[in-house]
Protein backbone atom coordinates (compact mmCIF):
# COMPACT_ATOMS: atom_id res chain seq x y z
CA UNK A 1 0.00 0.00 0.00
CA UNK A 2 1.37 3.39 -0.95
CA UNK A 3 2.21 5.81 1.87
CA UNK A 4 0.00 8.63 0.54
CA UNK A 5 -3.04 6.33 0.36
CA UNK A 6 -2.42 5.11 3.87
CA UNK A 7 -2.02 8.69 5.18
CA UNK A 8 -5.20 9.82 3.39
CA UNK A 9 -7.18 6.92 4.86
CA UNK A 10 -5.89 7.69 8.37
CA UNK A 11 -6.62 11.41 7.94
CA UNK A 12 -10.24 10.70 7.00
CA UNK A 13 -10.78 8.58 10.10
CA UNK A 14 -13.89 6.39 10.13
CA UNK A 15 -14.91 7.54 6.65
CA UNK A 16 -11.52 6.59 5.25
CA UNK A 17 -12.41 2.97 4.78
CA UNK A 18 -10.37 -0.02 5.72
CA UNK A 19 -7.01 -1.17 4.39
CA UNK A 20 -7.10 -3.45 1.36
CA UNK A 21 -7.34 -7.11 2.22
CA UNK A 22 -4.40 -9.36 1.41
CA UNK A 23 -4.72 -13.14 1.39
CA UNK A 24 -1.21 -14.57 1.32
CA UNK A 25 -2.23 -18.06 0.11
CA UNK A 26 -4.43 -16.67 -2.67
CA UNK A 27 -1.58 -14.40 -3.80
CA UNK A 28 0.79 -17.39 -4.00
CA UNK A 29 -1.62 -19.18 -6.32
CA UNK A 30 -2.09 -16.05 -8.44
CA UNK A 31 1.66 -15.64 -8.74
CA UNK A 32 2.01 -19.20 -10.08
CA UNK A 33 -0.70 -18.60 -12.68
CA UNK A 34 0.79 -15.28 -13.83
CA UNK A 35 4.27 -16.81 -14.15
CA UNK A 36 2.76 -19.64 -16.20
CA UNK A 37 1.13 -17.15 -18.60
CA UNK A 38 4.44 -15.32 -18.89
CA UNK A 39 6.21 -18.53 -19.82
CA UNK A 40 3.49 -19.47 -22.32
CA UNK A 41 3.87 -16.09 -24.02
CA UNK A 42 7.49 -16.92 -24.80
CA UNK A 43 6.03 -19.02 -27.62
CA UNK A 44 5.55 -16.62 -30.51
CA UNK A 45 2.49 -18.37 -31.94
CA UNK A 46 0.75 -18.16 -28.56
CA UNK A 47 1.68 -14.53 -27.85
CA UNK A 48 0.56 -13.27 -31.28
CA UNK A 49 -2.49 -15.56 -31.67
CA UNK A 50 -1.00 -16.88 -34.91
CA UNK A 51 -3.76 -19.45 -35.50
CA UNK A 52 -7.13 -18.03 -36.47
CA UNK A 53 -9.24 -21.02 -35.42
CA UNK A 54 -9.88 -21.40 -31.70
CA UNK A 55 -9.37 -25.17 -31.80
CA UNK A 56 -5.92 -24.80 -33.37
CA UNK A 57 -4.97 -22.04 -30.94
CA UNK A 58 -5.97 -24.20 -27.96
CA UNK A 59 -3.99 -27.09 -29.41
CA UNK A 60 -0.99 -24.77 -29.58
CA UNK A 61 -1.51 -23.71 -25.97
CA UNK A 62 -1.70 -27.37 -24.92
CA UNK A 63 1.48 -28.19 -26.83
CA UNK A 64 3.31 -25.20 -25.34
CA UNK A 65 2.19 -26.18 -21.83
CA UNK A 66 3.33 -29.74 -22.44
CA UNK A 67 6.74 -28.53 -23.64
CA UNK A 68 7.10 -26.32 -20.56
CA UNK A 69 6.08 -29.20 -18.30
CA UNK A 70 8.58 -31.55 -19.93
CA UNK A 71 11.36 -28.98 -19.56
CA UNK A 72 10.86 -28.84 -15.80
CA UNK A 73 13.54 -30.66 -13.85
CA UNK A 74 12.44 -33.79 -12.04
CA UNK A 75 11.55 -33.21 -8.41
CA UNK A 76 11.55 -35.60 -5.51
CA UNK A 77 7.95 -35.63 -4.23
CA UNK A 78 9.13 -36.40 -0.70
CA UNK A 79 11.43 -33.40 -0.32
CA UNK A 80 10.63 -29.70 -0.12
CA UNK A 81 13.50 -28.77 -2.43
CA UNK A 82 13.54 -28.97 -6.24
Amino acid sequence: ERADQKANRLRRGKTGGRPPAFDRELYKARNVVERCFGRLKQFRAIATRFDKLAARYMAGVHLAALILWLREPLRDPLSDRP
